[in-house]
């Protein structure tokens, strides 16, 4: 199995339209990004991917991704669904799990779309591409429903936080726990957000849940640059890659 961080930054990326601050300005000088939230499973050569990022279209052709077997939307706003449209005349079939709630949201903007939504509730685990697949509730307000995401494969735990601030239900910290590699979002190093955690936080939460190993991801501009922020936090960088089932997993170092 192997997991893909296709884009570890926020809704606007990195670097950010307009703004020239020093990480935007690192950001355009060494010509490196954080595109918008994305995370690629493969499995059994089938491909799952949750959340649809904007950049979506140039994520699927950076990993020569030709068909997605299923999509997973953690919640409904844009920087996590927009980029559903680039299936259009590419792949009409492609099966959506998540909520009642938020595929309700969501199928507002997408009804030019054909796609087979599946609804699924928090806490009652299926399968998709051979893994134990389980949703859970985060807060997000003032959202009335996002999830953050349980994968289980041959013995392996990936727990994905989603956007979520630190008040997170204990059932779902419970389903959470003793991950080998917790994906957290940490907008930024030590503000304070309503609706996200910053980086002390989601290191907080990795520590509660017993990650064996943390990777902060939807990150914006407010992380100094990659090399930087990686002195301080284990910050996640777009298209870094996770290998499990091999003869331990490797944690790879894979950067444009």
């Amino acid at each position: 199995m192997r997991v893909v961080l296709l884009g570890t930054g926020d809704s606007p990326g990195t670097p950010v339209i307009g703004c020239h601050c020093r990480t935007c300005e690192n950001a355009r000088k060494y010509g490196w990004e954080r595109r918008r939230f994305s995370v690629l499973v493969e499995n059994n050569g089938k491909v799952l991917v949750i959340d649809t990022s904007p950049d979506l279209r140039y994520q699927l052709l950076r990993m020569n991704v030709e068909r997605v077997e299923a999509v997973i939307w953690t919640h409904c706003h844009y920087d996590h669904f927009a980029g559903f449209g680039d299936f259009y005349r590419v792949q009409d079939d492609v099966k959506v799990y998540t909520s009642p709630e938020v595929h309700e949201d969501i199928g507002r903007y997408m009804d030019f779309m054909k796609y087979k939504a599946i609804e699924v509730e928090s806490y009652e685990p299926f399968e998709i591409i051979g893994l134990k697949v389980t949703l859970i509730d985060v807060n997000h307000p003032p959202l009335r429903r996002a999830h953050g995401i349980v994968l289980e494969w041959n013995g392996y735990k990936i727990s994905i936080s989603g956007d979520t601030n630190i008040n997170i239900p204990e059932r779902s910290l419970e389903e959470m726990k003793n991950p080998d590699l917790f994906v957290v979002e940490a907008l930024a190093p030590k503000f304070h957000f309503r609706k996200h955690m910053n980086a002390e936080e989601a290191m907080l939460l990795s520590k509660k849940v017993n990650a064996k190993k943390a990777v902060l991801t939807h990150m914006s501009h407010f992380f100094p640059p990659h090399n930087v922020a990686l002195k301080s936090y284990p910050v996640g960088h777009d298209f870094q890659t996770f290998e499990f089932g091999k003869e331990k997993c490797n944690l790879s170092n894979f950067i444009e």
